[in-house]
């Protein structure tokens, strides 16, 4: 267990603090769970039309060039376990007298919430309210890391819990929301060459759609590196952008549509956010120790300002 001891109290536990009683911690947990229960029946597991079938197959993993392979979704599996966690943590007295909790609580909630809408938006085959969704989803995914950012002093399974989940699901919601909007401009024929055939992954497509699927890839390993460097070399959200993004360069060489250069773009891309994320981790855990060692020599804590606990998820 990593403690902080010279934590900001304004995102550390404290036990019998003031956060509002149980009923939110209950209300988070409900929420989450019933979340779940709606994500798992509207993606079609418990019968009807699968989700990749849904809203004429355009979010299929041979739909379009920006298309995750079919085995991408696994990795919802363990989402979705890490959020039915969140939800029971929040029942632990811990939890509930929790400050840095009592902030996180509504946000989490309401990711959980946007999740099971966009599911159920695109049963409706609504890909433009969809996208719609998704981008709010992630925008509320990005306030989530700042409120895990701004906490210290936690303890290293609930960073594995809360951070890596709430990591796990920020990563891969930005490629999903790639994907989504990949997946609506081609329902509308852009880039296509002929009339456009949904999900079919033989519809042909203009000479320029390579290239900007290539700068989009481009795009998505600055604002990956930029996570990672805001997060100071948290794995969560590199770590499932990265496994998008192989599982594009899969989808590329595999499912369909067939794009050599997509592929190796992809493929480039996962390395470079999963090694630049390695390199930042590296970095800040020795500035870390040297902090350390100075403050220990000089017989004083390191400064409060300097990076966050090492256990960060």
């Amino acid at each position: 267990m990593t403690e902080n001891p010279h934590a900001d109290t304004r995102g550390a536990a404290h036990i019998g603090a003031p956060a509002g009683g149980i009923a939110p911690a209950l209300g988070t947990a409900a929420a989450v769970a019933a979340a779940i229960f709606l994500a798992f029946v509207g993606s079609g597991a418990a019968g009807g039309t699968p989700i990749q079938e849904a809203a004429g197959g355009w979010l299929d993993s041979d739909s379009t060039p920006l298309a995750p392979g079919t085995g991408a979704f696994r990795i919802w599996s363990v989402i979705y376990a890490g959020l039915a966690g969140y939800a029971v943590l929040q029942l632990l007295p811990l939890s509930r007298g929790s400050a840095f909790h009592a902030r996180l609580r509504p946000w989490a909630a309401a990711s959980a919430l946007l999740n099971g809408v966009w599911i159920w938006v695109v049963q409706a085959g609504l890909l433009w309210l969809s996208l719609i969704v998704i981008v709010v989803l992630l925008a509320v995914l990005c306030r989530i890391l700042m409120l895990l950012g701004e906490r210290r002093g936690a303890a290293r399974s609930e960073l594995v819990l809360v951070d890596g989940t709430f990591g796990l699901y920020l990563g891969w919601v930005s490629v999903a929301t790639v994907a989504n909007a990949a997946g609506w401009l081609g329902s509308l024929g852009v880039g296509a060459t002929g009339t456009p055939a949904p999900g079919s992954g033989r519809q042909d497509w203009a000479d320029w759609v390579e290239p900007a699927g290539i700068a989009v890839l481009a795009v998505a390993v600055v604002v990956g590196l930029a996570v990672a460097a805001y997060g100071r070399g948290r794995i969560g959200p590199s770590l499932a952008l990265a496994w998008g993004l192989a599982w594009i360069a899969a989808g590329r060489l595999g499912d369909g549509p067939a794009s050599p250069p997509i592929a190796w773009a992809a493929a480039v891309a996962a390395g470079a956010v999963a090694l630049g994320t390695a390199l930042l981790r590296w970095r800040r855990e020795r500035t870390v120790k040297r902090l350390r060692a100075t403050g220990e020599a000089g017989g004083r804590p390191p400064a409060s300002s300097g990076p966050r606990e090492t256990g960060d998820a």
